[in-house]
């Protein structure tokens, strides 16, 4: 690598010279919210074990996030086996003691009463995690999602239901919603986080009206989601500005999914406007076409807008993309930005060259800083340099061989790389390998196939009994 003779700033204009007056929440104020174990978990054919959920945790814990959601543990005795995992690996320092975890609960007695009796049983109390009581939020959500809950709760009858205004259905949700916080609360619980589904297609002034009646039931934190991931950043510039301007001493979660591969970005510029807390998943892993992504996110944030989060660990988001691949059984494409097998690997001879003259010519994100490392491939576009500088970073293991590094080495080389590609590339069998991508995908969870066949088989035995 070439020594500059001046400063890199000097020669190129980074990000940060038009974003520098992009204003943000101080650094040591965002929070870091990972939902990996809870919304990762929810991809379809995923399912993470007690014991992998505790690994994880103590890898986020680990990598410096400041909160994580681990599930439901009132929808399965494995979810109440991996919070006792991991309130046990906190009580023994596996886990950092400032840590904050979230459990799931839907607006009702029952999922409360079943974690809260949960923590009891394994010795925690009720505060020492954040209840997340949620319900829906828009319109849409609340009358034809929900609406015939709120209907017996209501004591009103199923009949009633298409019939009766949007407006009945907004109160009853309003009722059912701080019930439910006044519940928790009684029930010894400390802090509550609340939100209602589908909020970026919600009416505002309905949210904050929403907001406010559950912070006066006893709820401590509001979440924002972009459910769909249905937001244009206009979207975010509308609807933040307002929830912030609305309860300015309060902190804002933001919870956007990535259904337009703006998840990231979005989460991004809901910081700008004064949200300080933003959600992700490793691997951007969720429901449909996931969450905002973990590494795009805190990049984002740190490389285009030069917001460093103080205490996360940069480098583990390699190693954190390796064990949630293997946990979900999910591959992350290659190409994806900052994380993807192929983001720091050059083989065409233009951009080899100029990687080994210096990398800020082609690579902006210096791969040991994520966890990675930049490797050069050979094949039918390979150019001389890289071979040549792959040769010196080996010379003295080939010096050892009494091998020496000569430009006719070099040419000989690349004219075997290129011809040995191009043999590769007449006989390789790609369809196979997509196959068996896609057959994998498959083999994740059960498929309507398998279910109807399940079918077939208990139906006729539930006739013969």
């Amino acid at each position: 690598m070439v020594d500059l003779r001046e400063p890199l700033e000097t020669l190129i204009a980074p990000p940060t010279r038009f974003t520098a007056g992009t204003t943000f929440p101080r650094a040591r104020e965002i929070r870091l919210y990972d939902t990996t174990l809870r919304d990762g978990e929810q991809t379809p054919g995923v399912a993470f074990t007690p014991e992998q959920k505790y690994e994880l945790a103590g890898m986020l814990s680990d990598a410096g996030v400041h909160i994580i959601d681990m599930g439901f543990p009132s929808a399965a005795p494995s979810e109440r086996r991996a919070l006792e995992l991991i309130l046990e690996g906190k009580a023994k320092g596996r886990i950092r003691a400032d840590l904050e975890i979230i459990v799931m609960c839907r607006s009702n007695a029952r999922d409360i009463d079943v974690t809260v009796d949960t923590l009891r049983h394994m010795g925690a109390k009720p505060s020492d995690c954040t209840f997340f009581i949620f319900t829906s939020g828009s319109d849409l959500h609340l009358k034809y999602k929900i609406g015939k809950t709120l209907l017996q709760l209501e004591g009103r009858r199923a009949e009633e239901w298409r019939d009766l205004p949007v407006s009945f259905y907004r109160q009853a949700n309003i009722r059912m919603s701080t019930a439910a916080i006044r519940h928790a609360r009684e029930r010894g619980v400390a802090e509550v986080e609340f939100g209602g589904e589908d909020g970026s297609r919600a009416d505002v002034s309905y949210l904050i009206e929403l907001a406010r009646a559950c912070y006066e039931a006893g709820g401590t934190r509001y979440s924002f989601p972009d459910t769909v991931g249905f937001f244009a950043p206009e979207g975010v510039d509308y609807y933040i500005p307002q929830l912030v301007a609305a309860f300015p001493d309060q902190p804002l979660v933001v919870h956007f999914h990535n259904d337009f591969g703006l998840g990231a970005y979005n989460t991004v510029r809901a910081l700008h406007h004064g949200a300080t807390i933003p959600t992700c998943t490793v691997n951007g892993i969720g429901e449909r076409a996931g969450n905002a992504p973990l590494h795009t996110t805190v990049m984002i944030l740190k490389e285009l807008y030069g917001v460093t989060i103080p205490g996360f660990r940069y480098d583990m988001l390699w190693p954190l993309r390796r064990k949630v691949e293997e946990f979900s059984g999910i591959p992350v494409g290659a190409t994806e930005p900052i994380i993807g097998h192929n983001v720091f690997s050059h083989e065409t001879g233009i951009h080899t060259a100029g990687i080994t003259i210096h990398p800020a010519i082609y690579q902006v994100i210096e791969p040991e800083s994520v966890g990675g490392r930049m490797r050069f491939l050979f094949g039918k576009h390979s150019g001389a340099m890289a071979i040549e500088a792959v040769l010196n970073r080996h010379r003295e293991e080939l010096a050892a061989e009494g091998i020496e590094v000569t430009p006719r080495l070099v040419q000989l080389l690349l004219r075997l790389v290129k011809g040995v590609r191009e043999k590769k590339a007449m006989v390789s069998q790609h369809l196979d390998g997509v196959r068996n991508y896609y057959a994998h995908l498959e083999r994740l969870g059960l498929t309507e196939e398998d279910l109807l066949a399940y079918a077939l088989v208990l139906g006729r035995d539930g006739e013969a009994g």
